[in-house]
């Protein structure tokens, strides 16, 4: 089974449009959690503009399933997963100003400073995960820099899988293979969807964890967030 990690900062941007505390994000992360949600991901970025720092903070308590912090490793963000020591960090090269996630990290050119970041997480005892675009060659390069796993920016498949193009999903699969032989776990995160969560999870063979987030509060906002759970569930079965 794949567990699904489910991306909390779209509900904050709802709650930050307003001001205030509605919807509580505390308590949806205890309900995605009740409802069988596996694990809570939130991406803290400089600016707050969805999830800001003390959020973090708010969430850990509440988090017994798995805690996901995503995020570019400068020194506000290091010093926020050093202090929490959530279950995993993700490490994403997103630019400051940058919407959404869009790239992942040249695990050769920047070796050095992302084993240099790795070894201290996994020092403080904080599973660690890279965002990678899906290239063998930034597989292997993953691989040298000691991370526990490896996150597929998915993206590209999703754009071609509504396009009816299924084929999109074979890089996927070539570096899932490679990952399963280098000893490195596989997540997968972006732009993944009821639609698309299935077939991508049979064809990525070890695939332990997807994080989403924009399409699943999406969908609940006409299926409810108790009904898409559920329905994720049983497609990452």
């Amino acid at each position: 089974m794949t567990n699904l990690s489910v991306n909390i900062n779209k509900i904050a941007t709802i709650r930050n449009a307003r001001g205030g505390n509605t919807p509580n994000l505390v308590q949806a992360a205890i309900d995605i959690q009740k409802f069988g949600g596996q694990g809570i991901t939130i991406h803290p970025r400089p600016d707050e503009r969805h999830i800001r720092y003390q959020d973090a903070y708010d969430l850990k308590p509440i988090v017994p399933t798995e805690y996901n912090i995503e995020g570019n490793p400068q020194d506000a963000f290091m010093d926020l997963v050093l202090d929490l020591k959530p279950t995993q960090v993700t490490l994403v090269p997103d630019a400051v100003n940058a919407i959404t996630s869009n790239a992942g990290w040249d695990t050769i050119k920047h070796k050095n400073y992302l084993t240099e970041i790795i070894t201290e997480c996994k020092r403080n005892g904080i599973r660690t995960s890279i965002f990678v675009d899906p290239s063998l060659k930034m597989i292997e390069g993953a691989a040298l820099i000691g991370t526990d796993r490896i996150e597929l920016y998915t993206e590209a498949y999703a754009d071609q899988y509504a396009l009816g193009n299924k084929k999109a999903v074979e890089r996927y699969t070539q570096c899932a293979v490679l990952a399963n032989t280098m000893k490195l776990g596989i997540n997968a995160g972006h732009d993944l969807s009821l639609e698309n969560i299935k077939f991508f999870k049979e064809n990525v063979p070890g695939l332990l964890e997807v994080s989403i987030g924009h399409a699943l509060i999406s969908e609940s906002l006409y299926d409810g967030l108790e009904s898409v759970i559920k329905k994720y569930r049983e497609k990452l079965a």
